[in-house]
């Protein structure tokens, strides 16, 4: 169970640590007058600092090394 947990969290730190964030795109109402209604999209963005990702990483290790065979 911890090697599986470690495994995760390593893998997880490297993928943050490549990618340090994503965009998406939200489609938001402006204008809803009855029938009429307008929309816009508009681009939101998720980020973290690399370091989350290292520590993530450094802990995944961690936890590795130390679990029991």
């Amino acid at each position: 169970m911890n090697k599986t947990i470690a495994l995760v969290m390593i893998i997880l730190g490297v993928v943050m640590l490549i990618w340090t964030g994503f965009t998406y795109t939200k489609k938001e109402k402006i204008i809803d007058a009855g029938p009429i209604q307008v929309s816009a999209d508009k681009e939101k963005s998720v980020n973290w600092p690399p370091y989350v990702g290292g520590i993530i990483l450094v802990a995944g290790v961690a936890i590795l090394l130390t679990s029991k065979k």
